[in-house]
């Protein structure tokens, strides 16, 4: 149970740190983020919606209960690091840029997958608690 446990926080603790600090530079149109942006076809002004919601998912993620948030900002983040690599693809940009997005997707797919059941919308039903059959 305690691997189970490093593996959540080391995966959270990346992902949120990326999107925490990506998202901040997008707010800020860091010259090398705003001209990544638009070589991939978007206008700047989307670093600053998309920058914003990162900053919001990284705290969801790292915040105690509120498991429907967490939910949410996991969905945000796949889509986030997906979404970034089929645009890389389709523009033809470097290839490089790949394996960061790739390697991000996987650590937030093994946080959701190692999330905890405090961090979950739904648990599993024990047996035998709250059984109703025979009632």
């Amino acid at each position: 149970m305690r691997s189970r446990s490093v593996g959540y926080w080391s995966a959270t603790a990346l992902v949120a740190a990326e999107l925490g600090v990506g998202g901040i530079w997008d707010i800020a149109r860091i010259p090398s983020v705003r001209d990544l942006v638009t070589h991939l076809g978007y206008p700047s002004y989307f670093l600053v919606l998309l920058g914003t919601w990162k900053v919001l998912g990284a705290v969801a993620l790292l915040i105690p209960r509120r498991a429907v948030l967490k939910e949410w900002a996991y969905a945000g983040a796949f889509f986030v690091y997906t979404g970034a690599a089929v645009s890389h693809l389709t523009t033809g940009h470097d290839l490089g840029e790949l394996a960061p997005l790739a390697v991000f997707t996987v650590l937030i797919v093994l946080s959701w997958a190692l999330r905890p059941p405090g961090r979950r919308t739904h648990t599993a039903p024990r047996p035998g608690v709250n059984d109703r059959a025979g009632a």
